[in-house]
């Protein structure tokens, strides 16, 4: 049968790694907000976008932030956003 023995504490594992996935989200966000940024949560793709004001050139540097806790792999919606945004697009790993 394999690693999960029941129903039971396999529902166990994924709303453990679901809370887990959270608080690592929670974590990276906060680190963003006191960076100076502004934390926008977003759809499908990523968790949030981060938006900081250069207060010298007044341009603004938007990121869009995935946060993964632990071996987490991209889904291919967020593959394909990766792709679309590049350097924008930032993966943060917990």
């Amino acid at each position: 049968m394999g690693f999960f023995t029941s129903r039971r504490s396999k529902r166990a594992v994924i709303k453990a790694n679901a809370s887990k996935g959270k608080r690592a989200e929670r974590v990276v966000r906060s680190e963003y907000e006191m960076a100076g940024y502004k934390t926008q949560k977003t759809g499908k793709g990523h968790d949030f976008k981060a938006t900081h004001k250069n207060v010298f050139t007044g341009e603004n540097d938007t990121k869009y932030v995935e946060v993964k806790s632990g071996n987490g792999e991209l889904s291919p919606l967020q593959k394909k956003m990766k792709r679309r945004l590049g350097r924008k697009y930032v993966v943060e790993r917990r």
